[in-house]
């Protein structure tokens, strides 16, 4: 869950082991997002917060990837993703997934620390790089 400056986080937040640290992953993939294109990446966030939520969060923190909306947790149960609960609303654990051709390649999780997952992922991907393509 990504918070919204001056909104109080739900009761309980910071007692949740992992809970913060939303912001700074994401910001981790914004900051090196130019070296995933590089690497021929695409960068998505997801999230089982509303839309317009995470809109919000995208322009704020000036996102130059989409991130999916799954408030329906219709991606979350048919993959068996991680969850959890606080304050009455389900939210996504945070976790990062490689997915080539379809399929899951690989899963950070957990993820930490939240900061440093985007440069975990560039290690990742330099030593898994995509094949050649044969022309």
């Amino acid at each position: 869950m990504t918070g919204v400056p001056g909104k109080p986080l739900p009761e309980g937040w910071d007692q949740i082991p992992g809970a913060r640290g939303c912001t700074p992953q994401t910001c981790g993939f914004r900051d090196h997002h130019q070296e995933l294109v590089e690497l021929q990446v695409q960068v998505f966030g997801i999230s089982t917060q509303m839309t317009e939520y995470q809109r919000e969060m995208a322009r704020r923190l000036q996102l130059p990837f989409e991130i999916l909306t799954d408030a329906e947790f219709k991606l979350c149960d048919q993959l068996g993703l991680p969850t959890f609960e606080v304050d009455g609303m389900r939210l996504l654990r945070r976790l990062t997934l490689i997915v080539r051709g379809g399929r899951i390649e690989h899963v950070f999780y957990p993820v930490f620390p939240p900061n440093e997952s985007a440069e975990q992922v560039l290690r990742w991907l330099r030593k898994h790089p995509i094949p050649m393509q044969p022309k």
